[in-house]
């Protein structure tokens, strides 16, 4: 007796109603040739590209026919492409005008190879995720014969070259190594069942997969406490808090790594968080929140650890005074200001003022009674060629030197509140 197809089914016995369009046929156009024309270079990129590849390659009989199907698939002489379960076929132009009809055939997957297969794939989520991203994992493809092997892949061309296979099955069988690599449900497809089927039937089974488990294995009951237990308990005191650390922990080690951030700025920046953090677990304010971004930039660099320029002070430098429209020499002269007196010391650096009647006016005084008559007052300023010494707004005197005839002035001794101590540390004595 005949079995009865149902068109809708697409064969006798398949399992399952299949959608309205013909999910069992799919035509792809004309590949674009390769260039170089497809000699050298491989067709496929995905392993099972290669094993369709070397399925056909390792029943080949002639290697000379298969170099000139490579170069026929590589200068794109392979018309559309229908595939059908167990069914390759193209035309493939040759030397004569009119082009050849040339197929691969290979042997469907039965009933039950289908089963295990979608079974194993429904199993794992990874498997899932891997065939909707148009990914074939080596160990479901393991479960049955869906890749072809040696003898597998039967040529036929309407060519009179009785090679096995033709050059003209060989490009067929290349450029159908190409669509695997775009989307392996093309195998799937020669092995007997579309896309849309395996999909749905995928589907079907996490479904049925996820009723099971959230059947089996009911929600634990949540705890509950009787409302007058609740009412009536009296809490525990809390512990008294842990005495904060004596000092701020140290940063991790940044290794430096491709692509990772810079490690001396994560060091920086874990230092400066932990230190701040410290200050306000044990004075309860932050030390820095009252700071512009340049004193704030100024007070990073200045508490860069090390001394002299080397390469990674020289890069901290210029990113802090990039970011502020500002110069590594305007930074470095600053830090050097913050390093001798810290905010007051770097406002001593950028701000002339008036000092009221006062210290001040008997600075001069004290310097001619020290043997130093020759500083000339500007402001808060006192200048005699290479020194200088600036009243602070908070009562101190900043020391100063610049090379002879020019002024570039920079920091340098400790504050004091008398100005010959500051001239005297100036001077080394």
């Amino acid at each position: 007796m005949t079995p009865q197809v149902d068109p809708r089914r697409g064969r006798a016995g398949a399992r399952g109603p299949l959608p309205l369009h013909d999910d069992r046929r799919r035509t792809f156009p004309q590949l674009p040739s390769v260039s170089g024309g497809g000699e050298d270079g491989a067709f496929a990129a995905t392993w099972w590209g290669n094993a369709w590849v070397a399925a056909l390659e390792a029943t080949a009989l002639d290697p000379a026919r298969l170099a000139r199907g490579r170069a026929y698939a590589g200068r794109g002489l392979v018309d559309a492409i229908t595939v059908t379960p167990g069914r390759v076929t193209a035309y493939v132009h040759g030397s004569r005008a009119r082009p050849y009809r040339t197929q691969i055939r290979l042997g469907v997957l039965g009933d039950d190879d289908w089963e295990a297969f979608l079974d194993a794939a429904a199993a794992r989520p990874d498997h899932m995720a891997a065939l909707l991203d148009k990914d074939v994992p080596h160990a479901l493809a393991d479960r049955t014969d869906l890749l072809p092997h040696a003898g597998d892949l039967i040529p036929d061309c309407s060519c009179p070259d009785d090679g096995y296979p033709c050059k003209h099955a060989a490009a067929l069988c290349y450029q159908a190594a190409r669509l695997l690599d775009e989307d392996p449900f093309t195998l799937f497809l020669m092995r007997g069942r579309g896309e849309q089927e395996i999909l749905a039937a995928l589907g079907h089974r996490s479904a049925a997969r996820s009723a099971a488990e959230s059947a089996a294995a009911p929600p634990p009951p949540v705890p509950a406490v009787p409302a007058r237990t609740a009412v009536r308990a009296v809490p525990p005191a809390p512990p008294p808090p842990l005495p904060p650390p004596a000092r701020p922990g140290r940063p991790p080690a940044y290794p430096e790594a491709p692509g990772a951030p810079d490690p001396l700025a994560l060091e920086l920046l874990a230092t400066e968080a932990a230190a701040r953090a410290h200050a306000h677990l044990t004075t309860g304010r932050d030390p820095v929140a009252d700071l512009t971004p340049w004193q704030d930039a100024v007070r990073l660099a200045a508490a860069h650890p090390g001394s002299g320029l080397t390469a990674s002070t020289r890069a901290l430098y210029r990113d802090l005074a990039a970011a502020l429209d500002r110069t590594p020499a305007d930074l470095a002269r600053a830090v050097a200001a913050w390093r001798q007196g810290g905010p007051a010391g770097l406002a001593v650096l950028e701000e002339p003022w008036d000092p009221p009647a006062g210290p001040f006016d008997r600075a001069r005084p004290a310097l001619i009674a020290a043997d130093f008559p020759h500083f000339r007052p500007w402001r808060n300023r006192l200048s005699t060629p290479g020194l200088q010494l600036r009243y602070g707004r908070d009562g101190l005197w900043y020391g100063y030197e610049s090379d002879a005839g020019r002024e570039d002035w920079w920091p340098r001794g400790t504050p004091d509140s008398d100005p010959v101590g500051a001239l005297a540390q100036l001077l080394g004595t």
